[in-house]
């Protein structure tokens, strides 16, 4: 695998690979994982990382021009382990790791799979890197096409919706690509570990949220892009409503931004930020709220966080978006995207409504369960994984 990122961290995309390659491991699959030289290290998986660059060794790795720099170094690195490791599969995540994995592939003569989490001009453009009106645009989705279109052997998609994507707009052939949505693991995230109700969870206490509070739940990355503002908004709505809702906001970075924005909007008494929560401990802190929530409103990239609050039989509140409906169908309780004033508003129903707050929860752990285990998706995998070799001897 060829992971362009500071693997292993605690969020998003980082929890697919991290999922995938267990799943993998279990049924036999040996996995190298090529990523760059920060993240942090996973017992039982084979990580093999890039020299650090020679300037500035702590770049926070993103949209930025430095990002150039870090693929390159991962592009000599994969080459070179692909060289050492003889794979019978190279599984490219992301476009950086489809177009650095085609090298080696063609090399050794083996099958490239494209691991597509949404899109790149689209995502670029969401985290204000790319003016979609710029002159750089036009160039960044002819580079995306390309990867798409030209490199993988067969693409892995994270949702319905960016299946579609590729068909209609990159024109990818249907028999390329294979929909693989994320996956929870209902073990790990199992609200039966807990045995107390969210108002007596130990993390009240530690933070000094009233019992008698309905707690809002966040875990994820906290930045614009995945909808913290809306948040902070929707608290201050809710307290100048006089609603006890308090938000538990788990993740980072830009913790002490958001901390600031909290209190510029009066609501720094009713939003606790944790800062970064291990992926080990996830469900230990979701379990301390009420509702989760989800306000991205990305029509491309995956969802991961809603399967693990699913799983955490947790009542949601999210935008209308293909992505959320694909996971959630009729159970989520949704707000036209973007709009906070109706995202504020279904989060105070779902406030004043316990009991559907846990006919919710059930059905979507329910839904967790029979449609998005690891075991089923393992079986895709293999199975995609096993067609190809076949059919490149």
């Amino acid at each position: 695998m060829i992971a362009p990122t500071s693997f292993f961290s605690d969020y998003g995309g980082h929890i697919r690979i991290l999922e995938e390659t267990r799943a993998l491991q279990a049924r036999g699959v040996e996995v190298a994982i090529v990523t760059y030289y920060k993240g942090n290290d996973v017992p039982g998986l084979d990580i093999r990382r890039t020299v650090p660059l020679p300037w500035h060794t702590d770049y926070e790795v993103g949209s930025s021009r430095h990002k150039l720099a870090f693929d390159a170094y991962l592009a000599a690195k994969a080459l070179a382990e692909a060289r050492r490791f003889r794979p019978d599969i190279i599984h490219g995540h992301m476009h950086e790791g489809a177009l650095i994995g085609g090298a080696p592939a063609r090399l050794l003569g083996v099958p490239l799979v494209f691991d597509f989490q949404g899109s790149l001009s689209a995502e670029m453009v969401d985290h204000h890197f790319l003016d979609p009106q710029g002159a750089f645009y036009p160039w960044v989705y002819r580079l995306e096409s390309a990867i798409t279109r030209r490199l993988p052997d067969a693409i892995l998609t994270s949702s319905g919706r960016a299946a579609a994507l590729l068909r209609d707009d990159f024109a990818v052939p249907p028999e390329r690509i294979h929909a693989l949505p994320d996956c929870a693991d209902p073990a790990h995230f199992d609200p039966a570990r807990f045995p107390f109700e969210p108002a007596d969870h130990p993390l009240r206490t530690q933070y000094g949220i009233p019992r008698e509070a309905v707690v809002v739940g966040y875990l994820g990355l906290l930045t614009d892009y995945q909808g913290v503002p809306h948040l902070i908004e929707a608290a201050a709505r809710l307290k100048a409503a006089g609603q006890p809702i308090h938000f538990l906001v788990m993740g980072y970075p830009n913790v002490e931004s958001y901390q600031m924005s909290a209190h510029a909007w009066d609501v720094a008494d009713r939003v606790t930020f944790t800062g970064r929560v291990p992926f080990d401990d996830a469900p230990y802190y979701l379990a301390a709220a009420d509702i989760a929530v989800t306000a991205k409103m990305s029509t491309t990239e995956g969802s991961g966080k809603l399967l693990n609050y699913m799983a955490m039989a947790q009542p949601i509140v999210a935008y209308d978006t293909p992505v959320n409906r694909e996971y959630l169908d009729d159970l989520g309780v949704y707000a036209p995207a973007g709009d906070v004033t109706a995202f504020t508003e279904a989060i105070l129903a779902l406030a004043g409504d316990p009991a559907r707050r846990r006919l919710l929860g059930r059905e979507l752990r329910r839904r967790a369960q029979e449609q998005f285990s690891w075991a089923a998706a393992t079986d895709r995998i293999l199975g995609l994984y096993q067609h190809l070799t076949k059919q490149d001897s």
